[in-house]
């Protein structure tokens, strides 16, 4: 669950700052995706676990309103997973997140659910457990699925999680981390690429993404609009990502019409609450 502060600026370190306004979303990063994926008509079964506690039946209505498949969601004792965000006039954010029940996601019940879904396309994102994480990414891959991981919250990653990725979609911070080093787009994702991704679908705020293959590079560049909060506009790109690359579309096509979904998702205040519809998206079909 996400609590969301808004301020003038962000406060330095020790510092009292008044706060403007306050509201609790449904959030989450896996639950966030599995929501966009609903709200642009696509079919997601979504695997976690929640608390049992009203954070956690309301994120459970929050995904089932959107058309996610729950019956893989497990509800275990500890308290739901929460999100503090502040979110400045500026519209960029700050979040500390707590793990509560997302840290209970065992490596044997992802696996069990790729097992029982066999999806064309497993998205997994790291606000669960890596052993987790793994085991996902080594089945999807193993029955054919197309992988893709969004690399968030950043942590640093051996090149045998990496192998089974086939699109990796950080940001540049992200990908710094991964690397190891802070560097130019183009030469974080040569560093990536050499790691083993098949991919890089790296987000660039309102720049859009570079998307880098093997073969070469291309920016991908996304619609102008007025943002509000950009909280949830990465989980709005990786979710419809994720869905159109499971409709069979070019893989620059599906990176325009994520960073179009994305570029919706920060016009509005919230995490799943800002995240845009196919028609919504279908509005934005004209130029860039």
């Amino acid at each position: 669950m996400d609590l969301v502060a808004r301020v003038p600026r962000f406060p330095q370190p020790g510092e009292t700052l008044f706060g403007t306004t306050f509201a609790t979303f449904p959030g989450g990063k896996g639950a966030n995706q599995a929501v966009a994926v609903g709200r642009l008509g696509g079919s997601i079964s979504f695997v976690g676990c929640v608390g049992d506690d009203d954070f956690g039946r309301s994120l459970l209505e929050s995904l089932r309103e959107s058309g996610a498949d729950c019956s893989l969601v497990e509800t275990v004792t500890t308290s739901t997973g929460t999100a503090i965000i502040l979110v400045d006039d500026d519209a960029e954010n700050q979040i500390v997140v707590i793990s509560g029940a997302n840290a209970c996601l065992s490596p044997e019940a992802v696996s069990s659910a790729v097992d029982s879904v066999g999806p064309a396309v497993a998205l997994f994102q790291l606000e669960v457990p890596l052993a987790a994480v793994a085991a996902g990414l080594r089945r999807a891959k193993a029955l054919g699925a197309t992988t893709i991981l969004n690399p968030a919250p950043a942590q640093p990653l051996d090149d045998a999680i990496l192998a089974h990725v086939d699109v990796l979609t950080p940001n540049q911070t992200e990908a710094a981390l991964l690397v190891g080093r802070a560097d130019a787009p183009e030469a974080l994702c040569d560093a990536l690429l050499a790691r083993g991704v098949g991919t890089i679908a790296m987000t660039l705020g309102a720049s859009g993404s570079l998307v880098a293959t093997p073969s070469g590079k291309v920016h991908v560049p996304s619609i102008r609009v007025d943002a509000v909060d950009t909280t949830a506009a990465g989980d709005a790109f990786n979710g419809a990502l994720a869905l159109f690359l499971a409709q069979g579309e070019p893989l620059e096509h599906a990176v325009a019409m994520a960073n179009r979904a994305g570029a919706l998702a920060a016009t509005r205040p919230g995490a799943q609450a800002s995240l845009p519809s196919m028609a919504e998206l279908a509005v934005t079909l004209g130029p860039c």
